[in-house]
């Protein structure tokens, strides 16, 4: 499918089969992020790959979504890598845009996602379950797996409804 409507037509997902999501895809997942742009390339992002089930309970308790992080096949663990980066403005920019190549990416070879920001909330304590590299910082976590139903059908405004100056 052609970029735009992969754009248009990628949903969150928030549930999951049972199906696993082979360590190639998931490979395949980080690099599609490693490829969004960064400031001077600092490439600010690392990244935390959970697949334990007893992992994804303990962090199910960190986030009013528990269903959704319990019920996903995978948790990928989105990071800000300080001692990469310049500056804290455009370094969490660069992650946002790598998240969202990771999201293009999921949808892209059948497979669904949702990118979970509440679990910022305890982001340290998520930290101290994935060893506490004391210099990364939590950003998101991306609950993915294949997709237990088709999603639905999105809407947006008009572009004439956001763009407040022309000329």
């Amino acid at each position: 499918m052609d970029i735009f409507e992969l754009i248009k037509t990628r949903r969150s997902i928030r549930t999951f089969s049972d199906r696993p999501v082979p360590d190639e895809i998931l490979n395949n997942i980080i690099e599609a992020g490693m490829w969004a742009p960064s400031g001077l390339n600092n490439q600010p992002w690392k990244f935390a790959v959970i697949k334990d089930g007893d992992l994804k309970t303990k962090i199910s308790g960190l986030t009013r979504y528990s269903k959704i992080v319990s019920g996903s096949n995978v948790l990928i663990a989105v990071f800000l890598d300080h001692p990469s980066g310049y500056d804290r403005t455009k370094d969490t920019l660069a992650v946002g845009a790598c998240i969202q190549n990771m999201l293009l990416y999921i949808h892209s070879v059948g497979l669904g996602a949702v990118w979970l920001g509440e679990i910022l909330k305890n982001k340290d304590k998520a930290l101290q379950l994935v060893g506490n590299p004391g210099d990364l910082e939590l950003m998101a976590i991306i609950a993915l797996g294949y997709p237990a139903a088709k999603s639905g059908k999105g809407t947006r405004k008009n572009p004439e409804q956001t763009i407040f100056f022309r000329k």
